[in-house]
């Protein structure tokens, strides 16, 4: 069975159960969205009843595990050939990272999320109102940090070191070619990668509902449209045109230009922030916050709210869990888009940068963001929560920013900044999406993508329409249960392709002079020897010398070790004693 197809076909054995599952998903929520908003709810409760202390964990592990692998012996393999050089500066690269993890989800959750923890607290944490707003920044940062770029490294290294240092097929099989040896290439290869796709497609199709909950309460602020569920379609239907033209029109350069255009206006609104907001009580923040994070980084990182009851467990359903399904569907696209531009960085270079640049960007942003949103609320001259006390997660980034000189203006310029999102995210998603259901065609047939463009798109209609949020929420949950199995094979293969290699650099080190060791260092035991004999043989040369690279070459004497029998060739017995 072949495991990559021509540009004029799919994987059949991928694509077609893929596209099944996924299709018999929309076709029964769009049918029935009354009877899948409650199964949805039952299958949510079942599992985070079950696995959340799971979740937890193995999210944990995934923060060891990256930051071992990094920081290890295997730190300096090369994600490439060995004389291959970086493919972008080290700005860029920066650059390129921070694209792939500034998304719609930081727009959605970057004032509602802390605002939420301050006046809804995680069940069991008590306090001054100081105290919650700096618990409140310390969980939103657990969410968006180092986990969530640990769990893309365990995907992007192991498909960086496939592609790059052994030349493989872009799709996610290859990363586990170490471990399963060439079934990689059959069956346990094709459900793989079946696993990939869907968890991909409902992890972009997660963040495009997300995309849209928000723009429609954008539209609402300003009066131009209801945030209901006609609004919601509609803005999907509009914005998947703009995704299929860019794709049927092939405009790379386009999307490129659209990206660039996403990171000036994110920088831009957190400069403005700065700028119009509380300067020095955000600057002081995002200092003490970073600071509270690290210290309790261990206890937040296994907290599963175990003597909170079912309070606990539905917090923990709809914030911790829910992040960790979400970052895990989401690895196979971030980890192929990362793994890609990393080639000819070394691992450890890679799990730094990786997991440091995108966190630390991250954390400011929910510092500038969240912290001005909390600024208002401790002064008590705004309040931001609605009249039941809770906060509104789709419009709670407006009402911020319309208690801000020109909030209007800047209102309109985040519906834009989303919207990109919206397009860059749907069209890449598509890419990555119809490069492994080809078995990793990287420049996949147009209809490939059309299909997974609007596939997406309409997996987010019956998603918003089977219960909005929360079927966002327990879609993510549920399809990371199959991949996490596939992401811990992940860490095994890895460990067995890194100890391989390491083993066979040792190997040809040792050979280089393993055979003649025993006369430079008087390591012989068969006999007793004088203590003259510890001194280095007249055939040896010190470390550098013309010989001696010619005896590294030939991995042993510099003449006789080739077979030279001439009477000028050296030798231990033939050679003149030159120290004396």
């Amino acid at each position: 069975m072949p495991t990559t197809s021509t540009r004029s076909a799919v994987n059949r054995w991928v694509f077609w159960p893929a596209a099944s599952i996924i299709v018999a998903f929309v076709a029964f929520t769009l049918i029935a969205p009354g009877t899948a908003e409650a199964v949805f709810g039952a299958i949510q409760s079942s599992i985070v009843n079950a696995f959340n202390w799971y979740y937890v964990l193995i999210a944990a592990f995934f923060v060891i595990f990256s930051l071992w692998l990094g920081f290890s012996r295997f730190g300096d393999i090369k994600l490439g050939r060995d004389d291959d050089e970086p493919e972008f500066s080290l700005m860029s690269w920066f650059s390129l990272l921070f694209a792939a993890g500034m998304g719609i989800g930081l727009v959605f959750y970057g004032v509602s999320e802390p605002l939420s923890h301050f006046v809804d607290p995680r069940p069991g944490v008590v306090g001054t109102e100081a105290q919650l707003a700096q618990q409140a920044l310390s969980q939103t940062y657990l969410h968006w940090g180092v986990h969530a770029w640990s769990i893309y490294v365990v995907v992007g290294v192991a498909l960086a070191y496939a592609i790059h240092r052994r030349r493989r097929p872009i799709s996610i099989r290859w990363t586990l070619e170490p471990l399963l040896g060439s079934r990689v290439r059959g069956g346990w290869g094709n459900v793989i990668d079946i696993v990939a796709l869907v968890g991909t497609l409902f992890g972009v199709a997660t963040s495009l509902g997300l995309g849209v909950l928000q723009i429609s309460s954008g539209l609402s602020t300003a009066g131009i449209a209801d945030p209901d569920i006609t609004t919601q379609i509609v803005i999907i239907v509009v914005i998947t045109g703009f995704v299929l033209f860019s794709v049927l029109s092939g405009i790379g350069r386009g999307m490129k230009w659209l990206s660039n255009i996403n990171l000036v206006l994110a920088g831009l609104l957190v400069i403005y922030l700065l700028s119009v907001g509380p300067t020095l009580f955000l600057l002081r923040e995002f200092v003490q916050s970073l600071g509270n994070y690290i210290q309790n980084f261990i206890g937040l990182s296994f907290t599963v709210n175990a003597f909170t009851g079912a309070e606990g467990e539905a917090w923990q359903a709809s914030w911790t869990s829910f992040y960790w399904g979400w970052w895990i569907s989401w690895a196979p696209f971030v980890g192929i888009f990362i793994a890609r531009i990393s080639k000819g960085r070394t691992v450890r270079q890679f799990v730094a940068g990786v997991i440091l640049v995108p966190t630390l960007i991250g954390i400011l942003w929910f510092a500038v963001l969240g912290g001005s949103a909390l600024a208002m609320q401790l002064s008590g001259d705004v309040d931001l929560t609605g009249p039941d006390g809770t906060v509104d997660l789709q419009a709670a980034l407006f009402e911020m920013l319309a208690n801000v000189p020109g909030g209007t203006l800047v209102s309109i310029g985040v519906i834009v900044l989303i919207g990109i999102f919206f397009i860059t995210s749907a069209d890449s998603g598509a890419l990555v999406m119809s490069m492994i259901a080809t078995g990793g065609d990287p420049e996949p047939k147009r209809w490939a993508r059309i299909f997974f463009t609007v596939i997406t798109s309409a997996l987010a209609i019956a998603l918003l329409l089977a219960g909005g949020l929360d079927a966002l929420q327990t879609a993510a949950i549920i399809i990371a249960l199959p991949f996490s199995i596939v992401m811990l094979l992940m860490c095994w293969s890895t460990v067995i392709a890194f100890t391989r290699e390491r083993r066979a650099y040792d190997r040809a080190r040792r050979d280089q002079f393993i055979d003649r060791i025993g006369e430079i260092y008087g390591l012989e035991v068969e006999e007793p020897i004088e203590r003259g004999a510890l001194r280095p043989p007249a055939w040896w040369k010190p470390r550098g010398s013309a010989a001696n690279r010619s005896a590294s070459r030939g991995f042993g004497r510099p003449t006789a070790a080739r077979g030279d029998d001439s009477p000028d060739a050296a030798s231990p017995e033939s050679a003149p004693d030159t120290d004396e």
